[in-house]
C-alpha cells in the first residue's frame, strides 16, 4: 500500500478518470501536496475525501459505493 492509498484500499479499487484543471489550480494543488508530503494526484484524492466526510457529517447522509 502506498502512501496516497486510503487503508484498506487496494489500487484495483480506484476508478480513473481525466480531470482539467486550470494550470494555476494545477500549481496551487502542487505545491500544497509537497507541503503535505503527496503526490498531487494523492492530495486530490485526499482533498475530495476529506469534502465527502465532511458533507455525510453535516447533512447525515450515506454515501453510496
Amino acid at each position: 500500500m502506498g502512501k496516497d492509498e486510503p487503508c484498506g484500499e487496494a489500487p484495483r479499487d480506484k476508478k480513473q478518470f481525466l480531470l482539467r484543471l486550470s494550470d494555476s489550480l494545477w500549481r496551487e494543488l502542487s505545491a500544497w501536496a509537497e507541503d503535505d508530503f503527496r503526490s498531487t494526484n494523492g492530495q486530490i484524492e485526499f482533498l475530495l475525501s476529506e469534502c465527502v466526510k465532511k458533507r455525510k457529517k453535516k447533512n447525515d447522509i450515506r454515501v453510496v459505493r
